[in-house]
């Protein structure tokens, strides 16, 4: 009788185990944050941006400071990497589902396809959206914190949100690369 009071409390720890560390996972996952600070072709920091994982989207705030005016084509590239003069060893845009470029395309978007930002005349911007294409949670196949990491540009013309491959977005202006952020 004591061996069957010990397998069921045994059996019973484990599944208890099992639900709390799973759940406890789960709330880890929904408390990752990254963020990249934005850097124009000559070096000069232009901008921070904040990445939240929130249950089923990431929320994404961009703080712009020292950039032209203007409306910029906004993008999340496949590569952390952000060497200047041209920032193209970030690569094409983040797409693992492999679609076509562009909100308005039937066959896209990709998932670092993201809305454009209007820059004001005295160079600033602030914006917060959210969105349900990319993940903090690791290991997933959408996730901006893979093992190649990840970037995000922006460009000097506005994305068109159609034209494949990128938008009509122009030169690259600024680049950061996206990080981790430890609570």
């Amino acid at each position: 009788m004591k061996n069957i009071l010990r397998i069921l409390f045994l059996i019973l720890f484990t599944v208890f185990s099992f639900v709390f560390f799973s759940k406890s996972y789960e709330a880890q996952q929904t408390k990752l944050k990254a963020k990249a600070i934005l850097y124009n072709p000559l070096g000069k920091k232009v901008g921070v941006v904040l990445f939240k994982q929130e249950t089923s989207a990431v929320r994404i705030m961009v703080d712009i400071k020292n950039l032209q005016s203007g409306i910029h084509a906004f993008h999340i590239h496949e590569h952390g990497k952000c060497d200047f003069p041209d920032f193209q060893t970030s690569g094409g845009h983040f797409n693992p589902l492999n679609k076509e470029h562009g909100f308005l395309n039937p066959k896209g978007p990709h998932a670092g396809d993201l809305p454009n930002l209007e820059v004001n005349k005295n160079g600033t911007a602030y914006v917060e959206f959210e969105t349900g294409l990319v993940t903090l949670k690791l290991n997933a196949k959408n996730s901006l914190l893979n093992k190649n990491g990840t970037s995000v540009i922006i460009h000097e013309n506005p994305d068109d949100y159609l034209t494949n491959p990128a938008g009509k977005g122009g030169k690259r202006i600024a680049c950061g690369i996206i990080k981790e952020e430890m609570e």
